[in-house]
């Protein structure tokens, strides 16, 4: 195997080396040779971009759009454009504005762009082209971490109509915060912290649960960097957020805060994509709600202590990165778990951990036919509308069986790249 070049190495892996290297003119010769070994992911990932252009034209071209939330949130900005910054008064059809302030601003680009949202093709076109750079940058941190192998790249690609819909179909804004969290992950893969909490806080300010990744980077930034700089990290997300906030906070700061960032929202049975199998009294109550905070807890506190266990948690005196797979999986769990115990979730919210389940599945040791069937079965459950009582315990039984595993076995060991301080 290749020696890694990349500065946060990586956990070495079973591979099935070519003899010669890459020989184009015996590609399909050594094609199931190089579909199964992740040195060669880049050529998965090459290939998919490709094909993904066409694959959104023709989606965009064939299916019709649907609305649900964009003229919406074509009303939500409206006000802002009419000079109004009291979140009290930014509402549409769907009800008041919801979101920081940083889905504002993004929106407020698409609104002019679009036409006042009018021109729903170019929106379209615009969703297509995020979901491409976000899938460019996933690929990116998987063609160097080189734990998911290329043929899991392609099935990931090409067997998601929800994905797809999301995107191109129905103009949600949470591919927008899943893309300033990738390109908060490339910046932080290449030790450029600052440069990446800037990020990772913009996308935060778009939809509130990029949070779900918030305990697992805390971990790595007190891990990689020390207690001071990430006291540094912190206050730098902080300010990005009084900045991105700051007219709202200004017009009624009451008003942003309670509605921006509301953590009692109370969701509506009827959406439900994962609790669906749960009487409708027994999810709006506070009880319910309650045990799932402490189950999330409870799981997140059990990896702290196996990662601390495994990596140490303060930095006391030299630079030291987790090999990148590592990296990766400690922010993917932590976002996971939150995904598992999560009050409700609905279909747009599948972007939330997609493009992270081939990573959490091959961080297992399950065998690769197992761990496409559960990605199977997962995009099944996503794409039964609407839930049922067994595609609703179908998704719980994926979450489960990745989760245990990962518990017991996914924990990625504890290689790691060490470079002493400059004096």
């Amino acid at each position: 195997m290749a020696t890694s070049t990349n500065r946060h190495g990586r956990r070495l892996v079973k591979s099935n080396q070519l003899k010669k290297g890459l020989n184009f003119s015996a590609f399909f010769r050594d094609l199931p040779r190089i579909i199964v070994n992740p040195e060669y992911s880049w050529i998965a990932a090459l290939l998919c971009l490709i094909l993904e252009v066409f694959l959104n034209a023709l989606v965009i071209y064939k299916i019709p759009y649907t609305e649900i939330d964009w003229r919406a949130y074509m009303q939500e900005v409206e006000g802002v454009v009419n000079g109004t910054w009291d979140y009290q008064y930014l509402k549409g059809d769907t009800g008041p504005l919801v979101y920081p302030g940083g889905f504002v601003y993004v929106f407020l680009v698409l609104y002019a762009a679009t036409l006042k949202g009018t021109w729903i093709l170019c929106g379209q076109v615009l969703f297509a082209v995020l979901y491409l750079a976000t899938l460019y940058l996933v690929f990116r941190l998987y063609t160097r971490s080189q734990i998911v192998p290329p043929y899991a790249l392609i099935f990931m690609c090409f067997t998601s109509y929800r994905i797809h819909s999301i995107y191109v179909l129905r103009l949600f804004n949470d591919p927008v915060a899943i893309f300033f969290l990738f390109v908060a992950l490339n910046f932080f893969s290449d030790d450029r912290w600052f440069i990446g909490c800037i990020f990772y806080s913009i996308a935060v300010s778009v939809k509130m649960n990029i949070l779900l990744f918030a305990p697992g980077l805390l971990f790595i930034l007190l891990h990689s960097i020390g207690i001071k700089e990430t006291i540094y990290c912190l206050s730098l997300c902080g300010l990005v957020q009084l900045l991105i906030g700051l007219p709202f906070l200004v017009a009624n700061p009451v008003s942003y805060i309670s509605r921006a960032f509301d953590l009692g929202r109370i969701f509506l049975h009827e959406w439900t994509v994962n609790w669906r199998f749960v009487p409708e009294e027994i999810f709006v109550s506070r009880s319910f709600h309650l045990c799932l905070l402490v189950l999330h807890l409870l799981i997140l506190a059990v990896f702290a202590y196996s990662w601390t266990r495994k990596f140490g948690l303060l930095n006391r005196g030299e630079k030291r990165s987790l090999a990148l797979d590592n990296f990766l999986f400690i922010l993917f769990v932590s976002n996971f778990v939150g995904m598992v115990f999560s009050r409700s979730l609905h279909y747009q919210f599948y972007v939330w951990y997609f493009f992270t389940l081939p990573h959490l599945l091959w961080s297992t040791n399950y065998n690769p036919i197992l761990k496409l069937f559960v990605l199977g079965l997962l995009e099944l459950s996503w794409n039964t509308y609407p839930s049922t009582v067994l595609s609703s315990s179908l998704l719980h039984a994926c979450h489960l069986v990745i989760l245990v595993n990962i518990l017991y076995h996914g924990s990625p060991v504890p290689y790691m790249s060490t470079k002493k301080k400059a004096s």
